[in-house]
C-alpha cells in the first residue's frame, strides 16, 4: 500500500472487505487515521483526514438530521464514514445518499465479522512511513528563514519552496480576503474563512490557520492538499503560519522603516532644499522611477490608515500636516493613465491602476484634491497649489476626489501667485473687504450661484437662506464690484477670479 494512503487503499484490502454505499467518486481522498466515535457531531476532536468508524449510534433517523450529519464530518474534512453492518445503524435516508454523492463524501459499510481495530491497524501500518516523511518536512520547514537570508529568496520564492517541501497549495489572506503578503496569493472566491483563531483547522481539502501577530491574528493561512503531492500534515502547516507571520514582521518593518523616510524626503521636496538630481535619487529608492511620472495629492479629514489602505502596495511618499495628509505617488494609481506605469517597491505588488483612486473616493468623509502629473524630482511649488486648490473645490463641492485640471476654466489662469493675486483684488476686492468687515456671505454666495448655472431656487436651498435674500446679495455684489453679473464679460470676468481665490486658498 502507497505511504499515501487513500480511501480506494482500504476498499483494496481484501482483509477489510469494505463496500461503497455512497460517495465514490471521493475514493481518491487522504487518510491520515481511523477512529471509533458514535457521537453525532465528532467534529470539534478531528484534525481532518480521518476514517470516522461507527456501528450508528451517533446516526439521526431523520432525512434531515442525517444529511446534516454528513455535511458536518465532509466540512470538518472527514476522509470517509465507515458504517457497521447490522448494528444500531438506523435506515439510510434518499437526502443523505445524496449528499454524500454530490459531496462526494465515501460512506462505506464494514461487515460485521471485521473489528474495526482492523481497520485501524491498516490505516497505521501504511502511514508508518508517512510520518518519517512528516517529520523530514518538519525540519526542513524550520530553516526556512535561514533561506531568506543565505540565498536571499524573496516572498513568493520562499513559499513556493514550502509547497514543494509540504504537499500544499499555500494561500495567504487578511480577514477581508485580501493578500497578505506580496507574491502569495488569497484563497480562491468562495473559500469561507474561519469565524475567530479557536476555530477547527481542519476545512474540506486541508486546513485553515491564523496567522499570528500582536493584538491578534493579522489574517489566515489556508493550506489544500496538491493532488498527486504527499501532504506532511498539520504540524508542518503550523510551522508555516509562523514562518509566514514571521515574514510579514519583516514585511512591515521595512515598509514603517520606507514610511518614514518617505515624510522626511516629501518635507524637503516642498519646502523645496532638494536639488532634482539628489529628490530623483532618493524617489527612486523608494519605488519611484524617473520615467514615471507622480501626482501630488492633498488628502483633507482622512485617517492615515485608511488612506494607506486605498493605495494598497503602490510605492508612495506621505506626510502629515494637521488635517492635511499629502502624498506623493505615481499618476497612474490615482488616474489610472495607461501611459504611465506603478513600478512595484522591491516585491511588493498593487491593485490595478486607477484602482487607488477609486478606493480614495470609498472613504468617509474625504475631501481629496490631485495635481496635474509631473516628472520626479521636479519642484512641487506649482502642484502643491494646486492639489490644495483642488481638495478645496472638493470639500465645497462634497466630492470625494477632484483632479486639478477638471474645471477647464482653470486652464486660463496662470501659474503665478502674484498675477492671480492681482486678478483677485482687481475684480472681487471690494466685495472681499465687505463680507469681512460686515461677516456676510456675499462671493461665497456669488460662487454658489455660479456652480449652479445660476439657478436662484437651487443656490439659495444650498445656502440655506430665501431667494429673495440671495437676489439681494447678488445685487449688492453688484454694486460693490461694479460688475453686472447678467452681462457675458463682467460674469466670464468674475467667474475667474472666484477660480484664481479659490486656487489661492482665499475662498
Amino acid at each position: 500500500m502507497d505511504t499515501h494512503t487513500t480511501v480506494e487503499d482500504l476498499l483494496r484490502s481484501p482483509a477489510l472487505q469494505l463496500r461503497v454505499v455512497a460517495g465514490e467518486r471521493g475514493l481518491g481522498r487522504s487518510v491520515s487515521w481511523a477512529h471509533v466515535s458514535e457521537l453525532d457531531d465528532p467534529t470539534p476532536w478531528l484534525l481532518g483526514a480521518e476514517v470516522i468508524m461507527t456501528t450508528g449510534i451517533g446516526v439521526p433517523r431523520a432525512a434531515a438530521a442525517q444529511r446534516a450529519y454528513l455535511e458536518r464530518l465532509d466540512d470538518a474534512g472527514v476522509a470517509a464514514l465507515a458504517l457497521s453492518a447490522g448494528l444500531h445503524v438506523p435506515p439510510l435516508r434518499r437526502a443523505f445518499l445524496d449528499a454524500a454523492e454530490e459531496r462526494g463524501f465515501p460512506v462505506l459499510e464494514v461487515p460485521l465479522a471485521v473489528p474495526f481495530i482492523a481497520i485501524a491497524q491498516e490505516v497505521a501500518a501504511a502511514v508508518q512511513e508517512d510520518a518519517r516523511q512528516r517529520l523530514g518536512a518538519q525540519l526542513q520547514v524550520f530553516g526556512a528563514l535561514r533561506w531568506l537570508a543565505s540565498e536571499g529568496l524573496d516572498t513568493a520564492g520562499l513559499f513556493q519552496r514550502l509547497e514543494r517541501l509540504s504537499g500544499y497549495a499555500i494561500h495567504l489572506s487578511t480577514p477581508q480576503g485580501r493578500p497578505l503578503l506580496p507574491g502569495v496569493p488569497a484563497p480562491p472566491p468562495g473559500v469561507r474563512l474561519p469565524a475567530s483563531a479557536d476555530a477547527p483547522p481542519t476545512i474540506p481539502g486541508g486546513f485553515a490557520l491564523p496567522v499570528p501577530a500582536p493584538g491578534g491574528p493579522a489574517g489566515w493561512l489556508v493550506a489544500f492538499e496538491r493532488q498527486g503531492a504527499r501532504p506532511a500534515g498539520l504540524a508542518v502547516v503550523q510551522h508555516i503560519a509562523t514562518v509566514a507571520a514571521l515574514r510579514l514582521a519583516m514585511v512591515r518593518s521595512r515598509r514603517e522603516t520606507l514610511r518614514r523616510q518617505g515624510a522626511e524626503t516629501l518635507a524637503e521636496l516642498l519646502q523645496d532644499v532638494l536639488d532634482p538630481e539628489t529628490a530623483r535619487r532618493r524617489l527612486a529608492l523608494m519605488g519611484l522611477l524617473p520615467d514615471v511620472e507622480v501626482v501630488l495629492l492633498v488628502a483633507r479629514d482622512a485617517e492615515d490608515d485608511a488612506v494607506v489602505g486605498a493605495l494598497g502596495e503602490h510605492p508612495h511618499l506621505m506626510l502629515r500636516r494637521n488635517r492635511d495628509l499629502y502624498v506623493l505617488t505615481p499618476a497612474s494609481v490615482i488616474t489610472g493613465d495607461a501611459g504611465t506605469g506603478a513600478a512595484p517597491r522591491g516585491e511588493d505588488g498593487g491593485a490595478g491602476a486607477g484602482e487607488a483612486g477609486a478606493a480614495l473616493r470609498e472613504i468617509p468623509g474625504i475631501a481629496a484634491g490631485v495635481s496635474r502629473p509631473l516628472p520626479p524630482g521636479s519642484s512641487l511649488r506649482v502642484a502643491q497649489r494646486e492639489a490644495l486648490w483642488a481638495a478645496s473645490r472638493a470639500a465645497e463641492s462634497g466630492r470625494p476626489l477632484v483632479t486639478y485640471g477638471e474645471d477647464t476654466t482653470g486652464r486660463w489662469l496662470p501659474d503665478d501667485v502674484g498675477v492671480l493675486a492681482a486678478l483677485v483684488e482687481h475684480v472681487l476686492g471690494d466685495a472681499l473687504r465687505y463680507d469681512t468687515a460686515h461677516g456676510s456671505d456675499l462671493v461665497a454666495s456669488v460662487r454658489t450661484w455660479m456652480e449652479r448655472d445660476r439657478r436662484v431656487d437651487d443656490a439659495a436651498r444650498a445656502l440655506h437662506v430665501h431667494p429673495n435674500t440671495l437676489a439681494y446679495r447678488l445685487r449688492r455684489f453688484g454694486a460693490l464690484t461694479g460688475r453686472d453679473l447678467s452681462a457675458t464679460g463682467d460674469f466670464a470676468e468674475v467667474w475667474l477670479a472666484i477660480r484664481a481665490a479659490s486656487q489661492l486658498g482665499g475662498l
